[in-house]
């Protein structure tokens, strides 16, 4: 199954007040796996960026006042995202956005989320963690997922985050090395991933690493409620 890890930066908070969408990130993933394929787009909103929505993501409108316009961007996007499940953290809040934009150039637009499946990974933490914080931010520092470069939001990086993330809530564990990532996302306006091989080295542990790792098991099954390496049996 084809997903798509999608996040926005935009304006402001509301759509049907004319904010305008000024960076889109996506990651995408196949049968769980990283693809390498990813979409980074900065926009150039044709408004004003309110005072709150910059402190929050960074972004003025001078930065991009050469950045194309979301029409431009808009048939990359939709081939993109379309036919695929988009993993979305609060959906109807960057569906709202998308929804208005395509709106802008197609009054007759119908919504992004009939293009294919959504999941709200904010919905789905709320289930599974009733009654604590489900930001993103908790929800890293929940799952262990590294979140020390993230000072401010980015479409780019936070789907990264949110794809590690949801890999974690849903039993799957695996590491983009944001770390190395994170510093580069915005200024190359995209990142690259090494896409899985199928090909696993041969290598040999100290007993110390061996109980750092089934510590590590431990900690996954505890948060998770399962954990996918158990599933693996010698042969």
């Amino acid at each position: 199954m084809r997903q798509v890890v999608l996040d926005t930066e935009t304006t402001g908070l509301n759509a049907d007040a004319g904010h305008r969408i000024i960076e889109v990130g996506c990651v995408e993933l196949d049968e769980r796996v990283y693809t390498g394929r990813t979409l980074h787009r900065y926009i150039n909103p044709e408004r004003e960026i309110e005072a709150g929505a910059q402190d929050v993501h960074g972004i003025s409108n001078e930065q991009l006042a050469d950045a194309p316009l979301f029409a431009d961007i808009a048939e990359e996007l939709k081939e993109f995202i379309a036919d695929a499940e988009l993993i979305i953290h609060n959906a109807p809040f960057d569906i709202g956005f998308l929804d208005a934009e395509y709106r802008l150039l197609d009054p007759e637009h119908g919504s992004v989320a009939e293009w294919g499946k959504v999941l709200d990974t904010l919905v789905l933490a709320r289930e599974r963690y009733p009654g604590q914080a489900n930001s993103l931010d908790a929800l890293c520092r929940r799952l262990e997922v590294d979140n020390s470069g993230r000072e401010h939001h980015g479409a780019l990086l936070d789907a990264q985050l949110l794809a590690e993330v949801y890999l974690s809530m849903t039993g799957g564990q695996v590491s983009l090395g944001l770390q190395s990532h994170a510093s580069s996302a915005r200024k190359a306006g995209a990142a690259s991933f090494a896409p899985r091989t199928g090909v696993l080295p041969s290598v040999s542990v100290s007993e110390q690493e061996r109980e750092a790792h089934e510590a590590r098991l431990a900690s996954i099954r505890e948060k998770a409620g399962q954990c996918l390496w158990d599933r693996i049996t010698d042969v």
